[in-house]
């Protein structure tokens, strides 16, 4: 038997049984879990099953962090299991809603799930264009042919991310996917050029994906209340004409105007924030407080915001500010490695700091500095110094989804070398502070005992 089945079986075991399972699902770090009985469960347990990083239970989701690649086979295994979809979380949300009700709340878990499908895609396409990029840069390949294909192939996801939005949006609304993808192509179509409202010609793509958010909400919520007014009879041919009709000429006169400010004040407040005068500071403070956001989730709601100026001005410049968090934590890890005693403990770093290296942040937050306390505060100290470089260099990134070194191969070329710089700093600055502030060293026994982090993992 693989491990993963074991895993898988382990896990189900301590949830209480595969009737215990209503729904399971998975994103690119943990499996998230919907039961019948949470009083069944046994946490201890499920906790120390082997390759298990930490449990969590956030608003009736139960959520188990195993790390990148091991999550996805865990989670294809345990649903074969169980019976049951992998990622039909229709009723999980369903639970969800009902439990954790407050707004912002659920506009968070709506942004997570339109967005993160799309990235293996953005993943894939910006490091593809990133190496093109670079290889074109310092003229690696002489083929144009064989440049231009890669460029269409990094390039594409970007084209039509508005559409995948567009479609996502309207699933997430309880629309049609087809007709969010419809008004999100309204909104891109090149024949907007040719209309002109007020005297005005319209600006093809003007609000990016502002303005397909809003215009697909809007036409979810259309089309639901078209839908329930219509006899049964017409239905099926009214509600799509009548919610692309009313919808369109909605987002031509209204929505994407709304879009269109709304996307420039967000441009113009991230650019004059961080590349104006104050924006080391500005970076400074972002970094250093970026880690307790993505442990209250609020990180989520950035995500539009990477992407408007990824549309809008080719770049985030607000993703290699952030990613310094993950660098924090890294010097933070070796400075506890240098001082500890403890056997277990740098064993857990040893099993972790390369992945941390690589932009995965979850083992060493909830394995290491996170448990011992000041060294988080460590972590954000180092992040927060190599936040104010990227700021002062105003580095921007062309695609999002990875983090640490790999996040170099999206960064624009001519700015790389100020990405890996701000990487050194922030390790440097980790490391000092945590060594600086100290932490009082577990011995092995109460780490066994309360963190069930495992090496193999």
């Amino acid at each position: 038997m693989s491990r993963e089945k074991d895993i898988a079986e382990s896990i189900i075991r301590e949830l209480g049984g595969k009737e215990n399972v209503v729904s399971i699902t998975n994103c690119m770090t943990r499996l998230r879990v919907l039961a019948k009985d949470y009083d069944k469960i046994n946490y201890e347990a499920l906790k120390k099953v082997d390759g298990v990083i930490k449990v969590n239970e956030e608003g009736g989701e139960l959520q188990i962090i195993l790390g990148p690649g091991l999550v996805s086979k865990v989670a294809g295994e345990a649903s074969k299991k169980i019976g049951i979809k992998l990622g039909d979380a229709q009723e999980i949300k369903a639970a969800i809603n009902e439990k954790n009700k407050t707004p912002f709340k659920l506009l968070l878990r709506r942004i997570a799930s339109i967005f993160i499908p799309l990235i293996p895609g953005l993943i894939g396409g910006g490091l593809i264009l990133g190496i093109t990029n670079v290889a074109t840069k310092f003229n690696w390949i002489a083929d144009k042919n064989l440049l231009a294909m890669l460029s269409l192939f990094g390039s594409t996801i970007f084209t039509y991310m508005g559409i995948m939005i567009g479609m996502n949006t309207a699933k997430e609304f309880g629309g049609s996917p087809t007709l969010g993808g419809i008004l999100a192509g309204i909104i891109y179509n090149p024949v907007l050029a040719d209309i002109k409202i007020g005297g005005s010609a319209l600006v093809v793509g003007r609000g990016g994906i502002i303005s397909v958010l809003i215009a697909a909400a809007f036409a979810s919520w259309l089309e639901k209340n078209i839908r329930k007014r219509m006899p049964n009879s017409i239905e099926l041919l009214a509600t799509p004409l009548l919610t692309i009709l009313i919808a369109g000429f909605a987002t031509l006169y209204v929505l994407q105007p709304l879009g269109g400010f709304i996307a420039d004040a967000i441009g113009k407040a991230v650019t004059v924030a961080i590349a104006g005068k104050a924006g080391v500071f500005t970076g400074f403070i972002l970094a250093g407080t970026f880690l307790p956001l993505v442990m209250t989730g609020l990180h989520q709601g950035l995500t539009p915001i990477h992407m408007q100026l990824i549309q809008s001005t080719g770049v985030t410049i607000l993703l290699p500010i952030l990613a310094m968090a993950g660098a924090g934590q890294v010097g933070a890890a070796i400075a506890v490695y240098v001082k500890t005693k403890s056997k277990q403990l740098k064993k857990i770093i040893e099993g972790s700091i390369l992945v941390g290296i690589l932009g995965i942040g979850e083992p060493l937050i909830y394995g290491v500095t996170l448990p011992l306390g000041r060294p988080f505060i460590g972590a954000c100290i180092g992040a927060a110094f190599g936040g104010a470089f990227e700021a002062l260099k105003v580095v921007g990134a062309r695609g999002l989804g990875i983090s640490g070194i790999p996040l170099a191969a999206l960064i624009e070329p001519n700015k790389i070398i100020y990405y890996i710089i701000g990487l050194i700093i922030s390790y440097i600055a980790g490391f000092i502070a945590t060594y600086l502030l100290g932490f009082e060293d577990p011995v092995d026994e109460e780490i066994k005992d309360t963190q069930p982090f495992s090496f193999d993992a």
